[in-house]
């Protein structure tokens, strides 16, 4: 008997592990062409220190476009905002992932390449959610899991899709927005918000990037 309930434990504690490599197999980073470098100015960090080569990070046209491997943060060191700010860009997912994956916009970055990397972002993907998340080095802590609001504009049947997101510091109130709209909001004091602000781009999307901007108010 303790034979058997040893084997069920250890096999219900390989589970979630199992699953999660599962999925990783189904859906490995993809290998990109031409990826590596960035436009001048530009800084980026992977998730789990994921090759950069397989993430290709250009200038086109007056925006930015995006085809991943693995899943990244972007940014300019000068990009930084503290005390009252706007933050918005205007994404168009161009191809449908394997399954939905998330882009948006993070603030209040400090030590990007560091080991205490911080920041607090806002994403939204192609089936009609959000999620708002705060990273401390290793750690990310979810502030408000994936959601469906009416407000993300979900993928067409070509996977493609075209989401404004933004997030306004105010009067010390933090307010996450999608296309104009409220999605959640709560006090300054609880998110990272003074630092770098910088655009998220999880793993094999494609993904144009327009209007990107920082506006003190």
């Amino acid at each position: 008997m303790r034979t058997l309930s040893t084997l069920l434990l250890l096999t219900l504690a390989a589970g979630p592990v199992a699953a999660q490599q599962h999925k990783d197999m189904k859906d490995p980073d993809k290998t990109v062409q031409g990826g590596g470098t960035l436009p001048t100015g530009w800084s980026a960090r992977t998730d789990r220190n994921a090759p950069l080569t397989n993430v290709k990070f250009v200038t086109m046209g007056a925006g930015l476009h995006a085809t991943m491997g693995p899943a990244a943060i972007f940014w300019q060191p000068g990009d930084t905002a503290t005390g009252d700010f706007h933050t918005v860009a205007s994404f168009t997912q161009e191809k449908a992932p394997m399954h939905p994956e998330a882009y948006g916009l993070f603030i209040g970055g400090s030590d990007l390449s560091g080991v205490a990397q911080r920041y607090t972002y806002l994403i939204v993907r192609g089936d009609g959610k959000f999620m708002i998340k705060r990273r401390n080095g290793d750690s990310v802590t979810t502030v408000v899991p994936w959601t469906a609001n009416d407000a993300v504009i979900k993928a067409g049947a070509d996977g493609k899709a075209t989401n404004e997101v933004s997030m306004l510091v105010k009067g010390g109130t933090v307010s996450f927005m999608v296309n104009g709209k409220e999605v959640h909001s709560g006090s300054a004091a609880d998110f990272d918000t003074k630092g770098i602000v910088g655009l998220r781009v999880n793993h094999n999307l494609d993904v144009h990037i327009a209007g990107f901007g920082v506006h003190h108010i």
